[in-house]
């Protein structure tokens, strides 16, 4: 069934809809355990399922597994997203092929964004300059087979003009043939309210459908609206701003904050919701409960009769809640929510923003002087890290600046912590009257030479395990195990298990050494190719090592940053 016709039946009948968002995960484990998502999540009856497609075909094949399975083992309908990026028409008529044999009636059309290692978005040859194009291509081969959805920006496309310019493409695109639009996250409903009637008011008559984000955590909330540019009323800063050491309270928040956006938006006359789920489970479930779409707690008796019975409340609990505090990075990458806006910034802009930020430098030292800047807070963010520094960084920011004067430039730290009450202002996170403790472990870039007499260091201390790994993919570790998981973050709460939010692990460090040295790349395209800068910076890029050491002695609280200063 069309989308669009689910829509509009929804509207008309005025009952609530909703649909879920999910993105191909980074790891195999993360896509098996992700198809066992998809299979509770099914069962509460969403309209449809959305996954979203990678820039540069990038995770097309695990885009399409998860639409294809949604579609055909669960039986829900399925949006594929789709973009121009990187994509010529041969490639888009073979990817229209293949969602039709899977049954998949549904496409959202986008533009999409650059691909890795591109600056900016360009077409590819014999390939479409924006989502209209990929409209009209669409109906021209298909006719009206495809249900066809497309983006919309409440608060405008980071590329526009002006409001009325985007307006105005927004309008070209369902004259193209568009049956829906989906919207951009936003936090602020007035604005949303304010946009939809600009479109009515142009003669788009089409379902709007909001795109709702529960807040997942503070640091992510802040990266997310940091990268998209998102307005968020000041009452809601402040609220989060005194609970975000409490990632169980935030995560809450977010549940009452999307609740209270969608009755809002119900008073309106607006039925139809798509939540992005950032691949978790937890929030989703409390939101649609607290709507009334789900009973409280629901168990296998509680489910509709021709649907497969769900496990035992403690073992469906266990499966819920295990990744849902997957904390930067470092989560564990077997969770369906590993990466997701947790590594670098990917912060695309012009010569004269990057050169505003960091400069021009020419030398190693250049380099050396802009990390010792961010540490002290005279420079906001580095390509690695889009905010300051946190408050437990205070305890090592000395060390820390050090260490980097002595050519190790540090994109990740924490100091050891050894029992300390999880309402600490400087090191606490979780609920109260729980106690917390950490490994210290640094995470930086080093050249070759400075790699080899460290790690004869490292080989010399039984506590201490480290992972390195250069642009071309040349693994050093001391590590025997390719499976061993070291939890370096844990915490001891009353009635709970002890929770592990930070995992280090070879998978997830290979993932985020992907990122890291991909975010070389877009500081050096952000300058002249044949400027000192660019070719310094490429320089760089292809000889130096990301490297994380961890102390597993997290009694010794200095002894990780003895071994470096020694």
């Amino acid at each position: 069934m069309k989308i669009v016709d689910k829509l509009q039946l929804a509207e008309q009948a005025r009952q609530i809809s909703f649909s879920f968002e999910f993105f191909p995960p980074k790891t195999e484990q993360g896509v098996v355990n992700l198809f066992d998502r998809l299979g509770r999540m099914a069962q509460w009856e969403p309209t449809f399922m959305s996954c979203t497609w990678g820039a540069g075909m990038s995770t097309e094949e695990r885009t399409m597994s998860i639409c294809s399975t949604a579609q055909v083992v669960h039986g829900v309908e399925t949006l594929l997203h789709l973009t121009c990026t990187n994509m010529d028409i041969t490639h888009i008529d073979e990817v229209l092929k293949s969602a039709k044999e899977a049954g998949i009636q549904n496409i959202l059309a986008l533009r999409g964004d650059a691909p890795r290692g591109h600056e900016y978005w360009t077409p590819a040859e014999n390939g479409f300059h924006h989502a209209i194009d990929l409209v009209r291509y669409i109906r021209q081969q298909y006719g009206d087979y495809f249900c066809i959805g497309v983006a919309g920006y409440p608060e405008g496309h980071l590329d526009s003009t002006s409001p009325d310019d985007d307006l105005h493409h927004l309008k070209a695109k369902i004259d193209a043939g568009a049956d829906f639009i989906m919207t951009q996250l936003f936090y602020n409903v007035d604005v949303f309210l304010a946009w939809q009637a600009s479109c009515r008011a142009l003669g788009i008559t089409v379902p709007i459908v909001p795109g709702m984000m529960p807040i997942p955590t503070y640091q992510n909330f802040r990266r997310m609206i940091n990268l998209c540019n998102t307005q968020v009323p000041d009452t809601i800063l402040q609220e989060l701003d005194a609970i975000k050491a409490d990632d169980q309270k935030v995560k809450e928040y977010g549940v009452q904050l999307a609740v209270q956006m969608i009755q809002q938006l119900l008073k309106q006359g607006i039925y139809n919701f798509h939540i992005s789920t950032l691949n978790l489970e937890r929030s989703t479930k409390r939101i649609l409960q607290q709507l009334g779409r789900l009973a409280p707690d629901m168990t296998a008796t509680t489910m509709p009769s021709h649907l497969t019975p769900l496990p035992l409340v403690q073992d469906l609990e266990h499966a819920e809640n295990w990744d849902e505090f997957p904390n930067g990075r470092y989560g564990d990458a077997r969770s369906p929510a590993f990466g997701e806006m947790t590594f670098g910034a990917g912060q695309r802009q012009s010569t004269w923003e990057a050169s505003r930020k960091w400069g021009f430098p020419t030398t190693p030292a250049d380099i050396t002087q802009l990390f010792e800047q961010y540490i002290l807070g005279r420079v906001a963010s580095l390509p690695w890290s889009d905010e300051a520094l946190t408050t437990e960084t205070d305890t090592i920011r000395q060390t820390l600046l050090d260490i980097n004067r002595r050519g190790y430039w540090t994109v990740g730290s924490q100091p050891a912590v050894n029992g300390a009450p999880s309402h600490d202002p400087a090191v606490g996170w979780g609920p109260r009257g729980g106690y917390v403790y950490q490994k210290a472990f640094l995470e930086f870039f080093v050249s070759q030479e400075q790699l080899t007499s460290l790690l004869a260091q490292c080989h010399r201390d039984p506590f201490v395990t480290y992972y390195a790994m250069n642009q071309k993919g040349e693994f050093l570790s001391n590590v025997q195990d390719p499976e061993a998981q070291n939890a370096v973050t844990w915490g001891v709460f009353p009635g709970k298990e002890i929770v592990q939010p930070t995992l280090i692990e070879r998978a997830n460090f290979e993932a985020w050494k992907e990122e890291a040295f991909e975010l070389w790349m877009q500081w050096e395209q952000q300058y002249e190719p044949s400027s000192p800068t660019a070719q310094l910076l490429r320089q760089v890029r292809e000889s130096c090592w990301l490297v994380n050491v961890v102390h597993n002695d997290y009694q010794r609280q200095d002894a990780l940053f003895n071994l470096m200063l020694s």
